[in-house]
């Protein structure tokens, strides 16, 4: 039985999918039933509870060969920092309580570090899961996410521009597409082949700077000029708060964005074969331009 959380978001899903066409057990957790739904009718089982609750945990934990863990994004947490810890704590105290042996979690490029603000409760949760003895934890530091870029349509549309991270345009990051990170999980839940408490990252096909992702962005839409604008950290909080961001989630994007742009975030990182996946930006800008047509 794999136990999967977050089982509805972006990799949950495509885990679930791929374990259970593979001829596995599943368990799905989530805290929507109707969301749910579709991973049922495809052969996973249900439970159906918030990741905050450990003993709720720990019953969806029973007999599990591995757990697929993460912390989910709640952008409504009025301390977003604070959620991250408890969600973390719960799903590390459940894992020891039902004895789990072995666990893959979602973390980040940054979570060596406890200065990368939104990442660093991915480094919290990694610090957590190492005090529990006798189990095997692959940490997939996975780069940004291209999918993030979809919520700069709006941007793109209203303003002509590409923008609201603060992380200059010319910092060079791994950039992966959330399908990949969820092939690299299941390859690994399904061999099993990690030991004791490690990391690999999971990088995407190069490494890009904002600014080159929205030259391939713009063409693609037939923008070709749609220029990458840096904002200031300031004019950069006061956009998440007009947008209803609670100001703690706010600082810690402002935190994670100085962290690019000082070199903290990729400090531990260095690209490697083995951390290449095949999906590139190229690939990615055409789902980025149906949904540019969509909206």
């Amino acid at each position: 039985m794999y136990v999967i959380t977050g089982a509805t978001g972006n990799t949950g899903s495509r885990i679930t999918e791929i374990l259970l066409e593979a001829g596995k057990s599943v368990r799905a957790v989530g805290r929507s039933a109707e969301r749910l739904q579709p991973l049922l009718e495809k052969g996973a089982e249900a439970a159906v509870g918030g990741l905050e609750d450990k003993e709720f945990l720990a019953s969806a934990f029973q007999r599990a060969t591995a757990v697929y863990a993460l912390i989910p994004p709640n952008f409504g947490a009025d301390d977003f920092r604070a959620y991250q810890d408890r969600v973390g704590r719960a799903i590390a105290g459940a894992i020891r309580q039902a004895g789990v042996k072995y666990v893959v979690t979602l973390s980040s490029i940054g979570a060596h570090s406890p200065e990368t603000g939104v990442v660093a409760g991915l480094h919290d949760f990694e610090q957590e899961l190492a005090k529990i003895g006798g189990i095997n934890v692959l940490n997939l530091r996975a780069g940004f996410f291209m999918q993030n870029l979809l919520g700069n349509i709006g941007i793109i549309k209203q303003m002509g521009i590409n923008g609201g991270f603060p992380i200059e345009g010319d910092v060079k990051m791994p950039m992966v597409h959330t399908e990949d990170i969820a092939e690299v999980a299941t390859r690994h839940l399904l061999k099993l082949d990690f030991q004791g408490q490690s990391h690999t990252y999971v990088a995407g096909q190069r490494d890009l700077s904002l600014k080159e992702a929205t030259q391939v962005l713009g063409e693609t839409i037939g923008k070709p000029e749609l220029p990458w604008v840096t904002f200031s950290y300031e004019d950069a909080k006061a956009g998440m708060l007009q947008n209803g961001f609670p100001e703690t989630l706010a600082d810690n994007y402002v935190q994670f964005s100085r962290a690019a742009n000082e070199g903290i975030l990729d400090e531990d990182y260095q690209r490697r074969p083995e951390y290449t996946t095949p999906t590139s930006i190229e690939e990615f800008a055409r789902e980025f331009a149906a949904a540019y047509r969509a909206g």
